[in-house]
């Protein structure tokens, strides 16, 4: 579990970050989550574009993704979700330190 100065730190890393996974109408799929499997663990935050036409399939596929590939929501904006999981081959340190 991330506390929240952890979280404004890798809110702040994403700022710059442009989407690199799409949700499409077909929702999260394996092959989706598979993608963003390799996502996290190559780059461990990463921001997904979510094509749902209304909030509460938006939110239900944003928990699916964070909960399929273990990872956690650092934030969501419109159709954009930032997620963060620390890679268990290559761990990156992406965190501010502890307070």
């Amino acid at each position: 579990m991330l506390n929240a100065r952890q979280i404004r730190h890798l809110r702040a890393l994403a700022h710059g970050l442009d989407p690199v996974v799409r949700v499409g109408q077909q929702g999260v799929t394996p092959a989706v989550l598979a993608e963003l499997d390799a996502a996290l663990e190559a780059h461990e935050l990463v921001k997904v574009k979510i094509s749902a036409s209304d909030r509460r399939e938006r939110q239900a596929r944003v928990e699916q993704l964070a909960s399929g590939c273990g990872a956690e929501i650092i934030q969501t904006i419109g159709h954009t979700v930032t997620l963060f999981r620390t890679s268990a081959r290559r761990p990156r340190s992406l965190l501010a330190a502890d307070p």
